[in-house]
């Protein structure tokens, strides 16, 4: 079959960036800022990050690329659905115990219950279009939406058609109040559409697949779910211990694996050794807390996140950060001095 989506236009789209970024905190805090809060866990410094956004009424259109692989972990969203069409490269998704591996050209709609995470194969792009959940119940859809549905290859084409009118409203010079109502119906017509898909597919697949050289290709390059699993349980206990002494052997016990295993693991999902994930998401907490609290003591919250050596400290921050935490604290105070005036 044709791969439709490889040929969208999205000429309109682009005249919309937000921003453009080859730093991992820039773009971990635009793509918070325009989309919705979440983890981002690099593997790899190959970042390239460009996202383009574009509101059309009530659904907003966004083409996000990161360059490096990544694996993305959102909070849960809050009132709406992501339409997520791979444009290149391979995404794989996994919400509330269901997977999808996404190849160029095909869609999946996502409305996680409990928690979600995606696997962006490097290089890779996005098309996400953002649904609000209201939207769905106007148009009488399903009483409550699947976490993950891929959408069947026969109805690929007519999406990508419904895609590109709403493209296509973007170049209008102009939007007067008498272009909502058929904006409104391009709009409507692409959520009835899924509507009506989810319907003739019971609203819920028990098995979601995708074609068997996709399923391939992918097997070189992510784990499979217990091992998500397992990587979950690691930062689940790293983040409930920021402030203890954590040996190999504790981060192994915590992902039921070896360390030799755990190893693997991480590299494979992470790009580092374990021990290099636990300092990583200590300077985090660090950054977080004098983001929040910029007033705060530098050498007393590094000795509570496990810093130990205050010069290893700011040698670490500055090559995960790009600035020193003094600089962090500065910034930070300055911008709630602006916004306070």
């Amino acid at each position: 079959m044709q791969n439709l989506s490889h040929s969208l236009s999205l000429a309109p789209l682009y005249r919309h960036r937000v921003f453009q970024s080859t730093r991992k905190v820039d773009s971990h805090a635009q793509v918070a800022n325009e989309l919705s809060d979440h983890d981002l866990f690099w593997k790899g410094n190959d970042v390239d990050t460009v996202l383009f956004k574009a509101p059309i009424e009530r659904l907003q259109i966004f083409m996000l690329k990161y360059g490096a692989e990544v694996v993305v972990r959102p909070n849960l969203f809050n009132g709406f659905a992501l339409v997520h069409v791979t444009l290149s490269g391979i995404a794989e998704i996994e919400a509330d115990g269901r997977k999808v591996c996404i190849v160029q050209g095909h869609t999946a709609l996502i409305a996680p219950k409990r928690k979600v995470r995606l696997w962006w194969q490097a290089g890779s792009e996005q098309l996400i279009l953002k649904i609000p959940l209201a939207l769905f119940d106007e148009v009488g859809g399903c009483a409550e939406l699947p976490s993950l549905f891929l959408l069947p290859e026969h109805a690929m084409p007519h999406w990508d058609m419904l895609m590109q009118s709403l493209l296509r409203v973007l170049t209008l010079p102009e939007r007067h109040a008498g272009h909502r109502e058929w904006i409104s119906h391009f709009e409507r017509g692409a959520v009835q559409f899924l509507a009506s898909e989810l319907a003739v597919a019971g609203g819920m697949r028990d098995v979601v697949v995708a074609p068997a050289q996709a399923i391939d290709d992918l097997a070189q390059h992510t784990v499979g779910a217990g091992k998500l699993q397992r990587l979950d349980a690691l930062e689940s206990y790293i983040r409930a211990r920021l402030c203890a002494p954590l040996s190999l052997a504790d981060l192994a016990h915590a992902a039921g694996v070896s360390e030799r295993s755990l190893n693997v693991l991480c590299h494979q999902h992470h790009g580092m050794a374990p021990m290099d994930l636990l300092r990583n998401m200590r300077l985090d907490a660090v950054r977080a807390r004098l983001q929040s609290q910029p007033d705060a003591n530098i050498t007393s919250t590094a000795f509570e996140f496990g810093f130990g050596h205050l010069g290893r400290f700011s040698a670490y921050y500055r090559d995960r950060f790009g600035e020193l935490p003094k600089q962090t604290r500065v910034t930070t105070r300055v911008g709630k001095a602006s916004s306070g005036n």
